[in-house]
């Protein structure tokens, strides 16, 4: 049984293994619908996070994603066309969204000490052993600090 559950399982990674900003659940079931979560915390004593950029991986598409309103921030997203056409539902999907950016209004941004929460829904999850997104954390000082190196292999 473990390992058919392991073959129909895809680990989510964030950006970084030890990223602070780290997304949920930690697996996914192949062919399925998911809701992801990603959490960002305020790790500057002098300044807030404004806006989040989260990439979606370029190399295993989400053909379906829907963004959670967020009472305080808007959301923006871009579309690229896919190396290869995705399917879904039996139809062929030639634009997916490859960024979303969260940005805060002036009074919501995530101040030192705080942490927020970020949601989408996304599927068809790929066949893939794991899914990888990149995130740039914007802050109030200007400073922006990217998690997008890529896990080391085997890494959680």
């Amino acid at each position: 049984m473990a390992a058919v559950l392991a073959a129909v399982l895809v680990a989510v990674l964030p950006a970084v293994a030890f990223a602070h900003v780290t997304v949920t659940p930690d697996t996914l079931t192949q062919g399925g619908y998911a809701a992801l979560t990603f959490r960002v915390p305020n790790e500057r004593d002098d300044a807030s996070t404004t806006k989040i950029q989260v990439q979606l991986p370029p190399e295993a598409p989400l053909a379906s994603v829907s963004v959670k309103p967020h009472p305080g921030w808007t959301y923006e997203i871009t579309e690229a066309r896919p190396a290869t056409p995705v399917e879904a539902h039996g139809a062929e999907v030639t634009e997916v969204v490859s960024t979303i950016t969260w940005t805060a209004d002036e009074d919501s941004a995530i101040k030192p000490g705080e942490y927020d929460e970020f949601s989408i829904s996304a599927g068809p999850v790929p066949q893939t052993g794991q899914l990888v997104f990149k995130t740039l954390q914007h802050y109030s000082d200007g400073e922006v600090v990217r998690w997008i190196q890529d896990p080391a292999p085997g890494a959680e």
